[in-house]
């Protein structure tokens, strides 16, 4: 039995609220059960060194966890980030790139910052959800400002986490059933059904392709049910 009597195939309540950072250029608090992050996103004027005068932008990310967002508090990461914050960061800027030709926002850069408040699974790939609908919103923000000739076109971006316990493949995972299962995944898609990224490990024992299959379709299931949010609808 799920938390919330959930079925396999089910996510957790999810809902969105936007402009909760008043003085950043878009922000978006996503909350997806117990997990909640907030994804915001500044404007700057540059671009980084290797892009100079070459007439695309940037989309980067920053990442990391609030010490109260775990069961136990979770020390700032003020000599430098982790192992893992770094690789989930780099994920999320992947990610996002992938949303825009990045020509069309000229030499500026779009720094998303996503901070976990709360943390129960899923952190990254709420993450990456939040912070697309952050990033979209942000380009609007630029085009209402007359900063961009024209809006460019938007792919729109998702993400979810899946894995196999006990020989039942689930969907979004909360903590405890990703603590205890023995393969998980995440999965990154954009609007028109391709893959951006995946990532899956086998936590027990290896998996077979019949169980990848099994997540990758139940995981494109959920994406799908994500780009709801898209539409403005505030929850699902």
């Amino acid at each position: 039995m799920r938390n919330n009597n959930r079925a396999p195939d089910e996510l957790r309540p999810v809902s969105i609220e936007r402009g909760v950072q008043f003085q950043a250029d878009a922000s978006v608090l996503i909350r997806l059960g117990n997990t909640h992050v907030i994804c915001g996103v500044s404007v700057e004027e540059k671009v980084p060194p290797f892009l100079k005068e070459s007439g695309q932008g940037w989309i980067t990310a920053e990442y990391g966890m609030l010490p109260c967002a775990t069961d136990s508090r979770y020390r700032r990461e003020v000599n430098g980030r982790s192992g893992r914050t770094m690789e989930i960061q780099r994920l999320i800027g992947r990610s996002l790139r992938m949303m825009v030709d990045l020509k069309a926002i000229g030499e500026r850069t779009l720094r998303v910052d996503c901070d976990v408040l709360n943390a129960d699974g899923g952190t990254r790939t709420a993450s990456i959800t939040g912070a697309a609908l952050a990033v979209r919103d942000a380009l609007a923000k630029l085009m209402r400002e007359n900063r961009l000739e024209m809006m460019p076109e938007i792919m729109p971006v998702a993400a979810i986490s899946a894995g196999m316990k006990d020989g039942v493949v689930l969907l979004d995972l909360d903590y405890m059933e990703d603590s205890s299962a023995q393969t998980d995944a995440n999965f990154v898609m954009s609007g028109d059904g391709r893959w951006i990224e995946i990532q899956s490990t086998a936590e027990g024992e290896p998996f077979d392709d019949e169980s990848f299959s099994a997540m990758k379709e139940i995981a494109g299931k959920g994406i799908k049910d994500l780009f709801q949010l898209w539409t403005d609808k505030k929850q699902i």
